[in-house]
């Protein structure tokens, strides 16, 4: 199962971040997750929210350059070694790992974001490890 990432590309200059949270509230996108990578010239803002299509469809409208991808948000046991017990299977089935990050969520398990080299392979070796995903509207519920 897949959820929608939103993926948006800014300017690394003071104001530009606050500027594309504005525009989220404005049109009542909720923010779940967020993940901020910056270089000298641009930042890379990845973001869980509970509408992904209408976020991108404002940014877009207010001259920002942003993606939709989809993300395998995954459920794990929060104890110590769940994540490196997954990443082995994960990588005993030959998939890249291209970028995570991790959800903090009030319950007891723990949840991470992951985009992989081959999401539908993913997938399949999650449901045939008994390992559970959850979309953004699960996630927003919780």
């Amino acid at each position: 199962m897949f959820a929608k990432q939103l993926t948006v590309f800014i300017e690394n200059r003071t104001g530009r971040l606050a500027e594309v949270l504005g525009v989220l509230r404005e049109n009542n996108v909720n923010i779940l997750s967020l993940s901020l990578a910056d270089t000298t010239e641009f930042g890379l803002l990845r973001l869980i929210v509970d509408n992904a299509a209408a976020g991108k469809e404002k940014l877009t409208e207010k001259g920002f350059s942003s993606l939709l991808s989809d993300v395998s948000i995954i459920k794990i046991p929060h104890k110590v070694g769940s994540l490196q017990e997954l990443l082995k299977i994960i990588d005993k089935n030959g998939v890249n790992i291209e970028y995570m990050y991790g959800l903090s969520v009030k319950c007891d398990d723990a949840f991470i974001v992951l985009k992989a080299s081959d999401g539908k392979k993913v997938d399949e070796i999650l449901t045939a490890n008994g390992v559970g995903t959850i979309t953004c509207e699960e996630l927003a519920q919780i």
